[in-house]
């Protein structure tokens, strides 16, 4: 997770087409996500999280989602940052409670 200035403009190596990421702008900051062995040298990001690939079929008008797959990761002490698509969602968890977390999220639903 890259973190950088709110003026900043978006780096051309975050626009690849064939690796998951990102972008997020707010009045506050620009935010990327996106894989960190491809992050230049000089970028502050936090390293070391990974990403599980939440598979469904529900619609994103479902209410509680996200909520009922945190919370047993949170019982486990396991922090997420969660980025939701149109169609997908992704829950990104630490390295050290990678294999916790699959073995958790496994219970609900298919993960890749």
């Amino acid at each position: 997770m890259c973190h950088f200035d709110k003026k900043s403009p978006i780096p051309n190596w975050a626009i690849e087409r064939e690796t998951f990421s990102s972008i997020t702008r707010t009045s506050q900051e620009l935010s990327i996500v996106y894989p960190q062995e491809k992050i230049p040298g000089g970028v502050l990001f936090e390293k070391d999280w990974r990403a599980f690939r939440l598979e469904s079929t529900v619609d994103m008008y479902s209410v509680g989602i996200i909520a009922s797959l945190s919370k047993p990761l949170a019982e486990a002490g396991i922090s997420i940052f969660n980025i939701s698509t149109y169609e997908t969602n992704y829950i990104l968890v630490e390295e050290k409670n990678l294999a916790k977390a699959k073995k958790i999220l496994s219970a609900f639903c298919n993960i890749k």
